[in-house]
């Protein structure tokens, strides 16, 4: 089931449903259609946004319980539309989320993810070390292939690569292709860990947006056996399968490429982001192949 660009990596999306798919050809969003900061200001602007709906509750819940400080993220909202679209705050969020799991002694994180989620609380790391990375690679994929969960064993040398660029550029825009044209997620870097969180989200709740998809890297065996294992968890509320896999097939097409001019854009959105164009992510989904994986639940095309 993994896309054209994770077979290297045995990137894989477990799934229970086989429904028959077809490929979504999706053209580039209109203006209002665009989830960056460059849409309209106010929430008369946000109800304008295609994805409103998926996350009007938790607006009107934040507008209902704490007038306040939903007016004034209205009013930040307004001064976000002046700043490039690569502005952010998610590494505030992941630190305030787990700041506040420490005080409470919580091993969850908001959201219901697991904080400090070890390789030993899935795998016996002990009894693997006899084994070749084959037969580890073998392990993992049958462990996770009857789970709703993406997953992946990774070279050492791509995660490496994969690494350093994260040190230097932690975070960087995505987008998934939706009937509506592209919903973009900020993705942040938080250790080994790699968070996302919906734009609109960010916009709307600044440093407390949660986490609606956490990829976990474990270097553990990346020295001895040439691999690193990752796996995932998501908020099924807002994300699918397919949706958690297409993210993850844009780590690898953004931070693992050998083309300068691919990872230039990440480059770009962290210390360039004045000159930072969301629709160059666009363009290089469409040219991958990933603005175009076949998509869940749709009739087959049979004409």
């Amino acid at each position: 089931m993994a896309g054209p660009l994770c077979q290297g990596w045995g990137l894989g999306a477990a799934l229970r449903s086989r429904a028959a798919l077809r490929p979504l050809g999706l053209l580039a969003p209109p203006a209002r259609g665009v989830l960056g900061p460059a849409a309209g200001s106010g929430e008369a602007a946000l109800e304008e946004n295609p994805f409103y709906g998926k996350y009007r509750h938790k607006i009107q819940e934040l507008r209902r319980s704490n007038p306040d400080v939903f007016e004034s993220r209205m009013e930040k909202r307004s001064e976000v539309k002046k700043q490039p679209v690569g502005h952010s705050k998610q590494g505030e969020f992941i630190r305030c989320m787990e700041e506040k799991a420490e005080r409470l002694g919580s091993k969850t994180s908001k959201g219901g993810f697991t904080k400090d989620k070890t390789l030993d609380s899935i795998l016996n790391v002990e009894m693997v070390k006899e084994k070749t990375a084959e037969e580890i690679t073998q392990i993992w994929n049958q462990y996770f292939s009857a789970k709703d969960t993406v997953y992946a064993v990774i070279p050492a040398d791509k995660f490496d690569l994969m690494w350093k660029r994260a040190q230097k550029c932690p975070s960087f825009l995505y987008a998934l292709p939706r009937k509506e044209g592209y919903e973009f997620f900020v993705g942040q870097w938080s250790g080994t860990e790699l968070h996302f969180t919906s734009l609109i989200n960010v916009q709307t709740q600044g440093e407390g947006a949660p986490s609606q998809l956490v990829l976990y890297h474990y270097p553990d065996l990346q020295k001895d056996k040439g691999i690193v294992l990752m796996t995932a968890e998501m908020d099924s509320k807002f994300l699918g399968v397919h949706d958690a896999q297409c993210l993850a097939s844009q780590v690898q097409l953004f931070y693992a490429t050998d083309r300068s001019e691919i990872y230039g854009l990440v480059e770009t959105f962290n210390h360039r982001s004045s000159e930072f164009k969301y629709m160059s992510v666009i363009a290089e989904l469409e040219q991958s192949g990933l603005g175009r994986e076949p998509r869940p639940g749709q009739a087959s095309d049979k004409s």
